[in-house]
């Protein structure tokens, strides 16, 4: 039996809990944490992760809830449910570049994603309007340090600034090209730029 998404917050709570203080919550403890005002509504959570093997009760101790690790089905239910969000960690330039800031959110993406390490940016601008990457779509971005020429790749320049563009090395060179006609491409030397990612999608919410 998959989980609820409110009882996967309420395993991953209680193993947090349990990791920062060295016993289990109190049901008062656990309604507080998780924003549950009523008693009944947790013990009805508790018992579903019971019946589904992922902790057990002592009936006779107070702080009676013990852990226990997923197994076989439900260990890979639980994994695959694991990556179903990824990090969307802010904004990215698709014009000049812009400074990157980590903004703590996450987008559902286990369909595209597969089992790569991947995280989401937003697009601003519109350097990169001829692959039909507009601004406010997402892209999916695999985690990477290497790229061929002509991949769309995430890459910082001079440590502090990241662009989305197709790279090209030429010599000891890197161009980072805009696909828009009107724009012109960035050129550096390759010891300024550092690959972060290769886009391997796009998302447009309308």
């Amino acid at each position: 039996m998959a989980l609820t998404k409110r009882q996967r917050e309420l395993y991953d709570w209680i193993s947090e809990f349990v990791g920062k203080h060295g016993y289990s919550p109190s049901f008062e403890e656990i309604g507080e944490g998780l924003g549950l005002s009523s008693l009944a509504t947790v013990h009805k959570h508790v018992s579903n992760l019971e019946k589904k093997g992922l902790l057990k009760r002592d009936y006779n101790r107070s702080r009676s809830i013990d852990l226990i690790a997923p197994k076989g089905k439900m260990k890979q239910m639980m994994a695959a449910a694991a990556v179903g969000e990824l990090p969307l960690l802010g904004r990215i330039a698709a014009g000049r570049p812009v400074e990157a800031v980590e903004n703590p959110e996450t987008i559902s993406l286990t369909d595209f994603t597969r089992s790569k390490d991947v995280f989401v940016l937003e697009v601003r601008g519109d350097s990169m309007q001829d692959e039909a990457i507009l601004d406010g779509d997402y892209i999916l971005v695999e985690k990477t340090s290497v790229a061929s020429n002509g991949d769309i790749v995430v890459a910082l320049v001079d440590g502090m600034e990241t662009t989305l563009k197709r790279i090209y090395k030429e010599g000891d060179k890197v161009r980072l090209q805009p696909s828009n006609a009107a724009m012109q491409p960035i050129l550096v030397p390759a010891a300024a730029v550092r690959i972060q990612g290769r886009v391997i999608g796009v998302l447009r919410k309308y």
